[in-house]
């Protein structure tokens, strides 16, 4: 069974950081992409940034230069390290994981980041 583990969000004031981590077990396949969305009430889920196998990043175009995606293979754990961070940055944030070779892709269970003073 995949399971998603997130941790990091939190409260923090205009212009901190935070670090969010996804950890993924319960697979054997390899990963394709692993990616984070980000979703405020009453809107749509968003891409915020998303990392492919090979290593290739892409990036919303409102969290440019602020946040960056990377993962540690080993340890099967994507993070997305949150700069500058604006009070529009709020909201529920998801990872995603997709598997080669499986149709399904797989969320995390969400964790909220409020950027708030």
């Amino acid at each position: 069974q995949v399971q998603l583990v997130e941790s990091g969000g939190g409260l923090v004031q205009p212009g901190g950081s935070l670090r969010l981590s996804c950890a993924v077990s319960g697979s054997t396949l390899s990963i394709t992409s692993m990616g984070w969305y980000r979703q405020v009430l009453g809107k749509q889920r968003e891409l915020v940034a998303v990392i492919i196998s090979g290593g290739s990043t892409s990036y919303a175009d409102s969290v440019k230069g602020r946040f960056t995606i990377s993962r540690d293979n080993a340890k099967n754990t994507v993070y997305l390290q949150m700069n500058s961070l604006k009070p529009e940055d709020t909201g529920v944030y998801y990872c995603y994981i997709d598997f080669l070779g499986d149709p399904q892709g797989y969320w995390g269970q969400g964790t909220q980041v409020t950027v708030s003073s």
